[in-house]
């Protein structure tokens, strides 16, 4: 793991590296970035005894910029069973991705329960992403690397790993659901079915469903993207660690010509 970090600072007060940068912007950050450290926002509010994350949706209000951000998160419905969190990134005062969270009682199902769905073959198959990038660094391929099993960078559908090359925050070794968060942004660019050169496709949301918390440093999404004829483009993503199936990951997409 790199000794740099995609954000520096604590205490709600950070400032975004340029390993935070996404594609579109050389001065603004990658959705996963910011979807991680609003997932460690979350991961720290209290009373989150015998519930698990089930559900976090960003709202990707406006570009996040490279530089100081304010995050703020906080119970909004506590409970014994379902509790509502929200929270939300603000720079220089405006906000600029809102975030809602399900915590939910972890499940008591019996026999009910599904067994283990398999993962798809593992990171160590792969074959790196040959990513062409407009600037360096960036969030991906120099915080998080990424690992293809089957399809490749916008091609149509495809399954690929990823896994962090840099903490979130420094000096904190990142949490898997931050891990989680930081991979499951990107379905809409790996499962891509229109030229990069030719489309816009920017994702102005991101859910993510957890079925249950994943493990080691790899996630896998197996993506695939639609493009209604007279709608909307969504990019669907099952989300796998080295065990097998953790949850899924949409996004809907704004999809137009250059």
């Amino acid at each position: 793991m790199s000794n740099a970090s995609v954000f520096e600072g604590s205490d709600g007060r950070f400032v975004a590296t340029e390993l935070a940068r996404g594609p579109w912007d050389p001065n603004a950050l990658h959705g996963g970035a910011g979807a991680a450290l609003l997932m460690r926002a979350f991961e720290r509010l209290p009373g989150r005894d015998g519930l698990s994350l089930a559900r976090v949706t960003y709202e990707l209000l406006r570009p996040v910029p490279v530089g100081p951000v304010e995050i703020e998160a906080e119970v909004v419905r506590p409970g014994r069973r379902v509790q509502l969190l929200e929270g939300s990134i603000s720079a220089g005062g405006t906000e600029v991705v809102r975030a809602r969270a399900l915590r939910i009682q972890t499940a008591d199902a019996g026999n009910g329960a599904l067994a283990e769905t398999p993962p798809p073959p593992g990171p160590a198959t792969g074959r790196p992403a040959n990513l062409i990038v407009p600037h360096r660094p960036m969030f991906a391929p120099d915080a998080i690397e990424i690992r293809f099993v089957a399809g490749g960078w916008g091609g149509g559908p495809s399954t690929a790993w990823f896994r962090l090359r840099a903490p979130i925050v420094a000096g904190e070794t990142p949490s898997e659901l931050q891990r989680l968060a930081a991979a499951g942004d990107f379905g809409n660019g790996t499962s891509a079915i229109l030229s990069w050169d030719d489309y816009l496709y920017i994702n102005p949301d991101l859910t993510l469903y957890i079925e249950r918390e994943p493990t080691g440093e790899w996630i896998c999404l197996d993506s695939h993207t639609r493009i209604a004829r007279g709608g909307i483009g969504v990019a669907e993503s099952v989300l796998y660690d080295e065990r097998g199936r953790v949850g899924r990951a949409t996004q809907a997409l704004l999809v137009a010509p250059r």
